[in-house]
């Protein structure tokens, strides 16, 4: 009796592997994310422009409602959600190294081909997000700056930059490379966000000198007015596509794009 066709077996691993890297490799990115930068001038500025108009939007909306725990909330939620925002970033970097002059209808296509995805990953992050802007208004509840005395300021930013470190080390974690990897490849969220938790835990100390040189550049942005994320957004960018391309592995899934290797 002829047995029944068997579908194929999945022989992929269950996380992509990854590379074990130096303590300098962050520089590295930097540089190759300004390099980019600097072969896709305009897209990245346009970027980079939309990201500081965000910006000033949500320091507009925290002066009208006068609620310094709302502007800690949005401002984290803005840095939780700048992984998703990134997308278009990395379509450049994609058409950069396919040799292509980056264009924005183009950069927009390729990000739409993971769009699902990507959703699925703004979902994780959004309840994240509600958690923190929760935890927010608890620490202004608890620790008010009705009055601008600089112990109480000190001590509402000490409090709220602590718990909100402690978020973003979480988001930190289960983005660095969840978001490049299902641009890069066919693959789902879940493993995406594995395969970066584990490269991030695998690469603790690289990675922390990453996610500091992204933090301080951050506080570079915002001690600038703002002005300072027209240039260091779009660097960052380009720089996490390279980290991905440099730290995880991920040949056995199928590519969305011919890509050649990094060098």
């Amino acid at each position: 009796m002829p047995q029944p066709p068997t579908q194929e077996e999945d022989t992929r691993p269950f996380v992509a592997p990854c590379h074990s890297i130096d303590n300098t490799a962050p520089l590295r990115w930097l540089r190759k994310g300004w390099r980019d930068f600097l072969n896709a001038p305009g897209p990245s500025l346009l970027y980079g422009a939309i990201m500081v108009f965000i910006s000033y939007l949500i320091s507009a909306a925290t002066w009208w409602f006068g609620n310094m725990g709302l502007y800690l909330g949005l401002l984290s939620g803005f840095v939780f959600l700048g992984p998703l925002l990134a997308l278009n970033l990395y379509a450049i970097s994609i058409q950069l190294q396919q040799g292509r002059q980056p264009s924005l209808s183009e950069s927009l296509k390729q990000a739409r081909s993971c769009l699902g995805d990507a959703l699925t990953f703004t979902v994780i992050l959004v309840v994240v997000f509600l958690v923190w802007a929760r935890a927010a208004n608890l620490i202004y509840i608890f620790y008010p700056v009705n009055e601008w005395h600089l112990e109480n300021v000190l001590l509402f930013f000490g409090v709220g930059s602590s718990v909100g470190a402690l978020f973003c080390a979480i988001v930190f974690t289960v983005s660095a490379f969840s978001l490049p990897m299902i641009m890069d490849r066919k693959t789902d969220m879940v493993t995406g966000v594995i395969t970066s938790t584990n490269a991030v835990l695998r690469n603790k100390l690289p990675l922390f000198i990453w996610a500091s040189l992204i933090g301080g550049c951050l506080l570079v942005g915002l001690l600038t007015a703002y002005l300072g994320l027209l240039v260091l957004l779009p660097v960052l960018g380009f720089a996490t596509w390279h980290a991905y391309r440099e730290v995880i592995d991920a040949e056995e899934w199928e590519p969305r794009f011919e890509l050649p290797k990094e060098d």
